[in-house]
C-alpha cells in the first residue's frame, strides 16, 4: 500500500495538484497479514487549491481485505465510496479481522457506496503468460487497485509505468505490474459500477520548479546546503532507528556533494563520532528518535561542555520505551529542553511541514555555528514520511553562514580556547593540527579563557551563567514571532511542529464563519522569539494543541505566567483540523457567555 500510495502521489504531483499525505503502517517488518495490527494504509489529499493536511475524512476507501475495511471505515466520510477486493473476504480473513458476519452482505455498509471487484482474480487474468508465478502474481494486485484509482481520479498512467520500468527493468515482474495497472484502469473504464470519475484540476501554485518531498528528504537536502553555505564538510553519524533512518539513507546517496555518513553500532557510538567530527571542523549531525535521544544525552552534554557545534535531529515517535515506532507523537519536547544532567541549555527548533524541514536544517546549523553549541531539531514521524509539493529554492538567495576557524594565537603568543567573542560568547573553533593552537577538551569544567580544568566554585557558577547567557543571546538573531489571522481576536492558537496544518486549516475555517481567531506557530522553542511574551499577553485565551499531554502549554505557563488551554492527543495519529476547529468554537462560545 505504501508503494501504491506513493506512486499515486507522485502522479498527482506531476499533474500539478497540491497534496498532502499520511502514510500509516505497522512497526513489524512482516506484520501479521489480514489482522488489524497488520494493516498498512496510505491517505492522500489532492486538490486544485492550497491544502494543509491529508484531510480529516477521506471520500474514498480502498479495502484490500476485511482488516483494512474495519481499521479505516470509521474515518471515511458518511456516504463515501468503498472499493473492495472481494476475493479477500473469505471466512478465514473475516475471522482474523474480527467480523462475525460478512460486511459486504449484512447491510452494515448501507450508508456508503460500495464497489465490489474481484481484484485477485482479475489480476491473475491480466498477468497470465507473463512469466510470474505463485505469490508474485498476487503481489501485482495493488497495481490493479492503483490503476483503478488512477482512472477514477483521472490520473495519468505514464509516470507510474515509467517508474515501474526504472525500478524493475526488463523483467517479468515489471511486465506483470504494468499489465495489472492497465487492467485496473480498463476495469474502471468498462464497468458500469461507477457513476462518474473525479476531475481534480492542477492547482494555482506560485511559479517555479516543484518536486514532491518528504520531511526526511527535505531535511537531508537542507543539511547539505547548510554545509555548503558554511563552507564546511558535512558528517552524519547515525544508528538506524524508525522513523529517522531515511535521513541516513538520503545523505548516503549524496556523497558526490562531499557528504560523509557513518552507520554506527549503537546510538552512543553514533553521537560520539559526530562529536569527534565537530572537533575536527565538520558540520556534524546525528539523527535519532525518542529512545535514541535518551541514549545520546550524555554525549550531548559533552558537546555542550566542550562547546562544539553539533546538530541532533530527533524524529519523534510514540513512546515511552519502544512505544509506537511508526506512529507520530510530540512527546520529546520537555526532554529536548531539559533532558540532560546539570544546567545544560541548548537551542531547540521544530519542523512544521515536510518542506519546512529544509529551512529548519539551515537555521539549526546557523544557530549552532553562531554560538558554538549543540542544537536539537525536533521533527516527527508524520513529517518524516508524509509529502507535499515543494518549490525548489533559489540557493543563491540563501545567506552564507559565517564560519571562521581559529588560525593564530588570540592572546599574545598564546591560544586561549575559551576566550569568547564579546557579542555571541562563542569560543574559537581551532581544528586539531593547526600549528600553535594545541588545546585540551573534555567533560571536566573549564576555567574561563584558558580552558584549564577548574574546580573553583566561583568559576563553575561563572561558566554555568556564561553557557546560559550564550543561548539567551541567540534571541538577537531569531526573528520575531508572526501572528496569522486577526490580531485583535480574543483567542490565539499556539502550536509547534506538525500540528501546523491542522491548526492553520482550523483557523481559516473559523475565520470564514466570521469569527475572529489568530494563529502563532513556533519554530524556536529555546530560546523563544523575543516578542513572544508580549504577543501572548495580547490575547485573553491561549489554546495550545499538541500531540502530547500538554508540554508546550506547561512551558508557556511557566515562562510567561499566562493561562493556557491544552488540546492534547496521544493516539499515534496527527491532529485533525476538525478537532482543533471544534475546540476553538467551544472556547469562543464560552467567551460569548461571559
Amino acid at each position: 500500500m505504501q508503494l501504491a500510495g506513493s506512486r499515486f502521489t507522485a502522479a498527482s504531483a506531476l499533474f500539478g495538484n497540491d497534496l498532502a499525505t499520511l502514510p500509516n503502517f505497522p512497526a513489524e517488518i512482516r506484520a501479521p497479514a489480514g489482522t488489524l495490527a497488520g494493516v498498512s494504509a496510505f491517505q492522500v489529499h489532492i486538490a486544485d487549491w492550497d491544502i494543509l493536511t491529508p484531510g480529516d475524512h477521506p471520500d474514498c476507501l480502498v479495502a484490500m481485505n476485511p482488516a483494512a475495511l474495519k481499521a479505516n471505515l470509521g474515518d471515511l466520510v458518511k456516504g463515501g465510496l468503498i472499493v473492495v477486493n472481494s476475493d479477500a473476504f473469505d471466512e478465514r480473513n473475516l475471522q482474523k479481522a474480527g467480523y462475525e458476519t460478512n460486511p459486504l452482505e449484512d447491510g452494515s455498509l448501507d450508508g456508503y457506496r460500495v464497489l465490489v471487484a474481484p481484484m485477485e482474480e482479475l489480476t491473475k487474468q491480466a498477468v497470465e503468460g507473463l512469466g510470474v508465478r505463485g505469490r508474485e502474481v498476487l503481489r501485482s494486485k495493488n497495481f490493479f487497485a492503483l490503476g483503478l484509482m488512477s482512472w477514477l481520479y483521472t490520473r495519468p498512467l505514464e509516470p507510474i509505468i515509467e517508474w515501474v520500468e526504472e525500478k524493475f527493468g526488463d523483467t517479468p515482474v515489471a511486465e506483470a505490474n504494468k499489465a495489472a495497472l492497465r487492467a485496473g484502469y480498463n476495469y474502471g473504464l468498462t464497468t458500469e459500477a461507477f457513476q462518474h470519475t473525479f476531475v481534480v484540476e492542477p492547482a494555482s501554485l506560485p511559479k517555479g520548479e516543484y518536486t514532491n518531498v518528504t520531511g526526511n528528504q527535505a531535511l537531508a537536502w537542507g543539511l547539505v546546503v547548510a554545509a555548503a553555505k558554511a563552507g564546511l564538510p558535512l558528517f552524519y553519524g547515525s544508528y538506524p532507528i524508525t522513523p529517522a533512518t531515511s535521513i541516513l539513507e538520503a545523505l548516503a546517496r549524496l556523497r558526490n556533494f562531499g557528504v560523509r555518513t557513518f552507520q554506527a553500532e549503537d546510538e552512543i557510538a553514533a553521537i560520539g563520532t559526530s562529536v569527534g567530527a565537530a572537533f575536527a571542523g565538520h558540520l556534524a549531525v546525528t539523527g535519532t528518535s525518542g529512545p535514541g535521544l535518551a541514549l545520546k544525552s550524555e554525549a550531548l552534554s559533552l558537546a555542550l561542555m566542550v562547546e562544539l557545534p553539533l546538530l541532533v535531529v530527533d524524529v519523534q515517535r510514540g513512546g515511552p520505551s519502544t512505544g509506537l515506532p511508526t506512529k507520530v507523537e510530540q512527546s520529546d519536547l520537555l526532554f529536548a529542553l531539559y533532558g540532560r544532567h546539570g544546567e545544560a541549555p541548548v537551542p531547540v527548533v521544530a519542523v512544521a511541514t515536510p518542506s519546512d524541514a529544509f529551512d529548519v536544517a539551515i537555521e539549526a546549523a546557523r544557530l549552532a555555528l553562531t554560538a558554538m553549541t549543540p542544537v536539537i531539531v525536533l521533527s516527527d514521524g508524520y513529517i518524516a514520511n508524509s509529502s507535499e509539493p515543494w518549490r525548489l529554492p533559489d540557493l543563491d538567495a540563501i545567506e552564507p553562514i559565517d564560519v571562521r576557524y581559529a588560525t593564530e594565537p588570540n592572546e599574545g603568543d598564546r591560544f586561549l580556547p575559551y576566550l569568547r567573542d564579546p557579542d555571541t560568547l562563542a569560543r574559537p573553533w581551532a581544528v586539531p593540527g593547526t600549528p600553535g593552537l594545541e588545546h585540551r577538551v573534555g567533560g571536566l569544567e573549564k576555567e574561563d579563557g584558558t580552558g584549564n580544568v577548574s574546580y573553583d566554585p566561583q568559576n563553575h557558577e561563572h561558566m554555568t551563567r556564561l553557557r546560559e547567557e550564550k543561548i539567551a543571546r541567540l534571541q538577537a538573531v531569531i526573528p520575531p514571532v508572526e501572528v496569522y489571522g486577526d490580531e485583535d481576536a480574543s483567542l490565539v492558537v499556539v502550536g509547534w511542529g506538525s500540528t501546523f496544518g491542522a491548526i492553520r486549516a482550523a483557523v481559516d475555517r473559523v475565520r470564514r464563519r466570521g469569527d475572529k481567531v489568530a494563529h502563532v506557530h513556533l519554530r524556536h522553542l529555546n530560546p523563544f522569539p523575543p516578542n513572544l511574551g508580549e504577543v501572548l499577553r495580547g490575547f485573553s485565551t491561549i489554546l495550545v494543541p499538541e500531540l502530547n499531554r500538554g508540554q508546550l502549554a506547561r512551558v508557556l505557563r511557566g515562562e510567561y505566567l499566562v493561562d493556557t488551554v491544552s488540546l492534547t492527543k496521544v493516539q499515534g495519529l496527527p491532529m485533525k483540523a476538525g478537532e482543533v476547529t471544534e475546540r476553538i468554537l467551544q472556547l469562543l462560545d464560552r467567551e460569548a457567555v461571559r
